[in-house]
């Protein structure tokens, strides 16, 4: 059997286009949940995907730039993890305050410190946690 070229790559099901003017939202919301958190700047670039200092400080004060599929992902995830939190814990601070605290579940980790690993995966990971410990699946 031979193989045929792939000629063009069909949208993934279940995963909706982030538009530009929905990105801009994600990145304002996003900064706001990081002072919520508590996050450093350095942290805040390291959920980010080692976002550059200079392109964190226009977003802190407002310049949102163009923003490419894989902070768009990582946005969605936050706000996907910022949600389950919210579920989670009725007073909105006891879940801004969860993100720090060791927990059993993560060997004595924070949620942060497995989230700060840096990958995209790492906040995919802790966002699937959320939702299965709220009952979502």
């Amino acid at each position: 059997m031979q193989l045929q070229p792939i000629a063009a790559t069909p949208a993934r099901v279940g995963s909706p286009v982030i538009t530009d003017e929905e990105a801009g939202a994600l990145a304002r919301t996003t900064v706001n949940l990081f002072r919520a958190w508590g996050l450093t700047d350095a942290e805040a670039r390291t959920l980010l995907g080692g976002m550059a200092a200079r392109t964190w400080a226009r977003w802190k004060d407002g310049e949102i730039g163009r923003i490419d599929r894989d902070l768009r992902m990582r946005m969605a995830h936050l706000m996907g993890i910022h949600k389950g939190l919210r579920y989670l814990f009725k007073d909105p601070a006891r879940g801004y305050a969860w993100v720090r605290k060791p927990n059993a579940a993560f060997g004595g980790r924070s949620a942060l410190d497995i989230m700060l690993r840096g990958e995209l995966a790492d906040l995919a990971l802790m966002r699937e946690w959320l939702d299965a410990e709220r009952g979502a699946w």
